[in-house]
């Protein structure tokens, strides 16, 4: 999809996050937002590492971020939404678990919200087209 204006506003995921300094400004809505799961899936980043370094980065960017946004809550309207997204990949036959089950909270998220999912990652949501508008970044 090739969009010629900005969303007003737009859920990030969490792959944008982690590339958020090397993403282009202009291909991000004009008001970024990120979701609670989002900051789930970060704070379990440097555990997920033996590199210290690297864990260093992770644990700044966590901070950072918590400082920087007000993630939007997965509340009870994103737990009905996630009964959607779910048998929405059910039925395109692919296996909702695992590592994809995070990235779908968060998509379950946008459509509870209505909000439009900016993503590096868009095949991991080409079953939730006609649920949720995908922006690829």
């Amino acid at each position: 999809m090739v969009r010629s204006e900005r969303h007003p506003r737009g859920l990030l995921d969490t792959s944008v996050v982690i590339d958020l300094e090397r993403v282009p400004i202009d291909s991000l809505p004009i008001e970024v937002a990120i979701c609670a799961v989002t900051l789930a899936e970060l704070a379990a980043g440097p555990h997920a590492t033996t590199d210290q370094d690297e864990r260093g980065r992770r644990q700044d960017r966590l901070q950072r971020l918590e400082a920087t946004f007000d993630p939007i809550p997965f509340g009870v309207n994103a737990a009905r939404a996630y009964g959607r997204v779910f048998a929405a990949v059910f039925e395109a036959g692919r296996k909702p678990r695992g590592a994809r089950a995070v990235d779908l909270l968060i998509a379950a998220v946008a459509a509870a919200e209505d909000l439009p999912l900016y993503t590096r990652n868009p095949d991991d949501f080409r079953s939730l087209g006609k649920m949720i508008e995908i922006v690829a970044v």
